[in-house]
């Protein structure tokens, strides 16, 4: 092998481990290491036999389960490329992904069986359904059938570290763009090995050097994604700890529920935990506040958090409760992984959006000047190295967030930051009007577009005001017809039926005249004065 491959990776890792290591639970079903293998294999080889070909898209649509990991670790295995889908979306965003990927596979659960087969017609691209749950519809074949048949043996393949994985991610227009990772490129972003407790902080040089180093340390960490493993924070995190020959878990509900991780954490010896922010670390707080005791979580030693901001507040409340944890704020983004850290313990605290500034990164300003450390001029963060090829069927937009910049390719997918004279990163946000709600992100372009087809709707405005729970909250600012009284709820109904949920307005306003200039463009920074005003949130 040249260079570095995931799918030869984990099939090294699976001759050195032992079979019996836990390799991912959920609730009360485990699974090992040799049975990871032995599933991944057959279905792997499933795929191939069906005539999908290396290259082809998978698209994995499913909440958080152990057949995802089983599923990502076939892809890799077989040089498929993994597609993430959000199991939120409508038939149209459906539609939308699964066309742009063209999705030649579509994984999914049973609980979206309906949504996928109005879809069969309108993506003949499709050639393989398959449903991760008994009894599958005519219309697909039963996943773990594919999982079972075979004799479970490696497929003897040859592998590339050019192979893709896809992440997709929202776009400034509102439509999510695929991102494009060279499986070595992602090797490299995750750290190349040297993040991995086997290594001992040591880049190991070749793969045979980075097994035979698992090999004397024995099964890797067991963590729990609590995040949705289809977004960028919970499959990234996950991808690193396979690759060190660790366990994945995930939680069983389909929202969050910290006692079901704290429970969990216990029974499974759980080490480290991945979550998004204060939307999972507040509700982990109350937990603990509420039920004084009853966890001592002894094997515990870290949380993670990427996304978004984790305030300094909730991380002390954590600590009260366990003084020996590490909290993690990395700071990155599908797109560019490794831009800072921020790394919060009993000994010592960082204040929130504060992050020791990565290798390989520097701040610039709009027209590409390096901004100067203490100057407080603002800039846009940007990472060389190993980053993505860029979005899959969007040169613009590659040409636009991945710039070449002295004769060095960046990736700079838009977030501001100030840089101290010691080198960190304040972080100050998105320089785009992305809202950014519990982890998800939200464009108000495509909510106020929705709020547009409502009869009495004449013009709508959509931003994020903070707010203690999501971080922030999308609020919408319409102004109705002539005589017209708002209706807040029916016009939150209206949005929820066109889009996933989770976009709906958690408020809206109503006012006589809309924000815009005179051009027409419209006035972010007034309308969320105005919700602010309105909503009684401080400046």
């Amino acid at each position: 092998m040249t260079g570095w491959n995931f799918g030869d990776l984990l099939e090294g890792l699976e001759s050195v481990i032992p079979g019996d290591a836990l390799a991912s639970f959920q609730g009360d079903t485990s699974l090992s290491w040799s049975e990871l293998s032995r599933q991944s294999n057959n279905l792997a080889a499933g795929l191939l036999a069906r005539g999908v070909s290396p290259g082809d898209k998978v698209a994995f649509y499913m909440r958080n389960r152990i057949e995802y990991l089983v599923c990502l670790v076939a892809c890799l295995k077989a040089r498929l490329v993994h597609v993430n889908v959000n199991y939120r979306y409508v038939d149209d965003e459906l539609h939308y992904i699964l066309d742009n990927s063209d999705a030649a596979v579509v994984l999914f659960g049973a609980e979206f069986s309906e949504r996928c087969e109005r879809l069969v017609s309108r993506l003949p691209k499709v050639g393989h359904w398959l449903q991760a749950d008994p009894s599958p519809p005519s219309f697909a074949e039963s996943l773990q059938t594919l999982c079972d048949e075979g004799h479970g043996a490696p497929l003897g393949i040859e592998r590339s570290p050019d192979d893709l994985l896809f992440v997709y991610t929202g776009g400034t227009t509102g439509m999510p763009k695929g991102v494009m990772w060279r499986q070595e490129d992602l090797w490299g972003a995750f750290g190349a090995g040297k993040n991995v407790p086997a290594n001992r902080g040591v880049l190991p040089k070749t793969q045979e050097l980075h097994l035979a180093n698992v090999a004397d340390h024995g099964p890797g960490i067991r963590q729990i994604a609590a995040c949705p493993l289809m977004h960028g924070t919970g499959l990234f995190t996950s991808m690193v700890n396979l690759s060190g020959g660790g366990c994945v878990g995930t939680l069983t509900g389909e929202s969050f529920d910290p006692v079901e991780l704290f429970d969990a954490i216990e029974r499974w010896s759980v080490e480290s935990v991945v979550i998004v922010g204060d939307a999972f670390a507040k509700p982990m707080l109350n937990a603990l506040d509420e039920n004084p005791g009853r966890w001592s979580l002894p094997s515990l030693k870290t949380i993670t958090s990427s996304g978004v901001m984790w305030s300094l507040e909730v991380k002390q409340g954590l600590l009260r409760h366990c003084e020996k944890l590490m909290l993690a704020d990395l700071f990155g983004s599908t797109e560019a992984i490794g831009f800072g850290s921020s790394v919060t313990s009993k000994e010592g605290t960082s204040r929130t959006a504060k992050f020791s500034i990565g290798e390989d990164c520097r701040v610039f300003t709009e027209d590409h000047r390096k901004v100067v450390p203490g100057s407080d001029e603002r800039g846009f963060i940007a990472r060389k190295g190993p980053i993505p090829l860029g979005y899959y069927k969007d040169e613009k937009k590659t040409a636009e967030t991945f710039p070449t910049i002295e004769g060095v390719r960046y990736s700079v997918p838009g977030d501001w930051c100030t840089v101290a004279e010691d080198g960190t990163l304040t972080l100050l946000g998105r320089g785009s009007v992305c809202i950014n709600s519990a982890g998800e992100k939200i464009y108000p372009e495509e909510v106020e577009e929705a709020l547009k087809t409502h009869p009495d709707v004449e013009d709508a405005l959509v931003v994020g005001v903070p707010d203690e729970k999501w971080g922030q909250a999308t609020t919408a600012v319409v102004a109705l017809g002539e005589r017209l009284e708002l209706d807040e709820e029916a016009l939150r109904q209206h949005v929820r039926e066109r889009l996933a949920p989770y976009k709906t307005p958690k408020r809206v306003l109503g006012v006589p005249k809309m924000f815009r200039a005179p051009n027409g463009k419209a006035d972010y920074r007034s309308a969320l004065a105005f919700a602010k005003q309105e909503l009684d949130i401080p400046e």
